[in-house]
């Protein structure tokens, strides 16, 4: 994925359409959070094994959605000046020393409610 691609086309886009002016962090993360609602409204009454096992139907639209997520996040990145990949690493970092592997496989429990 190359990201500044996105950015840049996702720029254009919002200038074309004097929408710059919207695209704040907190419009563009209370957006984000419509999209998400959306993308788990596909999923709300659906079996375990349902969501498992999408229809070709539901499949166009937690693609549209997702893709929805994705562009809101990129774009509050390049707002703020964020750069994703490198906030992804940070995170995966912090999350393989919060999670490590002896306390945490096969066990879903949060770091913070499992016992020590």
């Amino acid at each position: 994925m190359n990201i500044t691609k996105i950015q840049n086309q996702l720029s254009r886009f919002a200038s074309e359409r004097d929408w710059e002016q919207f695209h704040t962090p907190k419009n563009l993360s209370m957006a984000l959070s419509v999209e998400a609602s959306e993308l788990v409204e596909i999923f709300q009454w659906l079996t375990p094994e349902e969501s498992s096992c999408p229809d070709q139907k539901q499949i166009q639209s937690i693609q549209s959605e997702v893709a929805d997520i994705a562009m809101y996040l990129i774009r509050i990145c390049q707002i703020l000046k964020i750069d994703l990949e490198s906030a992804i690493q940070e995170k995966i970092i912090q999350n393989e020393k919060k999670y490590p592997v002896e306390l945490s496989k096969g066990n879903a429990r949060k770091y913070n409610q499992r016992d020590k």
